[in-house]
C-alpha cells in the first residue's frame, strides 16, 4: 500500500511569486519524513504540491515533477481527486464535518468511493481502530463528530483520511492545535500508522520531528524576498546531531527561526 515519492526540481507559484523553488527529494515508503524549517519558507506549500492542493488556490501552480511509484502526478492524464485519494491530507486545526456524526465523518469518503453499505461497518470500525479511538468512540458513533475533545477530532480526521486506504498521508503541523497529552497520543499513532503508509509531516515542533520521524528535510529561504528552498535531508539522527549544512545546526540550535 505505502508508495515511495520522488521530487524533481519542483517550483511552485502563487501567481508570478515564486514560493517554492527547485525542491529535489526521495521520501521512503512506511516511513515517516518531517518537513522543518522556520515560518514562510514554503514547508506547507510544498507539502500541498504532494497531493495536488496546491493547484486549489486561484492562481497557483507547479513546475517539476511529483513521481508516485514512477507515476506522474502531474501528467495530463491523471485525475486530481484522484491523486487526493491516494495521498491524503490532514490539516493543522481537526476539520471533521460539523453536521455529521462520528460514523458519517468516517463513511464519508468511503460513500463517495462506492464502498458497500453492508461493508460500512466494518471498515469505519477498523478506521477508528487504526486511529486508536474506536475505545474512545465506540458508544457515541451516531452524535456529532464535532463534539469530541480537539484531540478525538484530530483522531477522527486521521481515521476518515486512512478510511479510503490512501498510499501516503500527508500531515501539516496535525498537533499545533493540540494539548501535550494528545498530541503524543497522535506521535504514539504515526509510528504505527507508518508500518501502513507513507508519512510526511510539517511540523515546527524540533522535538517532535527528532521523536517521530525517520528522516528530516531542513528548508529555508534562499534569502530575503527569495522563494523558500531544500536546505539538506538526512536520517533525523543525523539531522539533528551532526547536520551537514550550518544554517540546519543554526536553526535546530535556536539561533533563529
Amino acid at each position: 500500500m505505502a508508495k515511495r515519492i520522488d521530487v524533481d526540481n519542483l517550483d511552485a507559484y502563487y501567481g508570478k511569486t515564486k514560493a517554492v523553488s527547485g525542491i529535489s527529494m526521495t521520501v521512503e515508503p512506511r516511513s515517516v519524513t518531517a518537513f522543518i524549517g522556520p515560518s514562510g519558507c514554503g514547508k506547507s506549500t510544498f507539502l500541498r504540491t504532494l497531493n495536488r492542493m496546491h493547484e486549489v488556490i486561484p492562481g497557483a501552480r507547479v513546475d517539476g515533477r511529483v513521481l508516485l511509484d514512477d507515476e506522474d502526478l502531474y501528467a495530463p492524464q491523471v485525475d486530481p481527486v484522484a491523486v487526493r485519494r491516494t495521498v491524503g491530507m490532514v490539516f493543522q486545526r481537526p476539520n471533521p464535518f460539523p453536521t455529521m456524526s462520528v460514523y458519517e465523518n468516517v463513511a464519508a469518503g468511503l460513500k463517495l468511493n462506492g464502498v458497500r453499505k453492508a461493508d460500512l461497518d466494518d471498515v469505519v470500525e477498523k478506521s477508528l481502530r487504526g486511529a486508536n479511538l474506536w475505545e474512545e468512540v465506540k458508544g457515541r458513533l451516531k452524535k456529532p463528530g464535532a463534539g469530541l475533545s480537539g484531540g478525538q477530532q484530530q483522531r477522527l480526521c486521521i481515521a476518515r483520511a486512512i478510511a479510503v486506504e490512501p498510499a501516503v498521508l500527508l500531515m501539516d503541523e496535525p498537533c499545533s492545535a493540540l494539548d501535550p497529552i494528545s498530541t503524543l497520543a497522535i506521535e504514539d499513532l504515526m509510528g504505527s500508522l507508518k508500518e501502513r503508509f507513507t508519512i510526511v509531516i510539517v511540523t515546527h515542533n524540533m522535538q517532535q520531528a527528532a521523536r517521530v520521524s525517520d528522516r528530516t528535510a531542513f528548508f529555508n529561504l534562499e534569502g530575503p524576498g527569495r522563494p523558500g528552498t531544500l536546505i539538506e535531508m538526512d536520517a533525523t539522527e543525523k539531522i539533528f546531531s551532526n547536520p551537514g549544512v550550518k544554517d540546519t545546526e543554526d536553526y535546530i540550535s535556536g539561533r533563529f527561526g
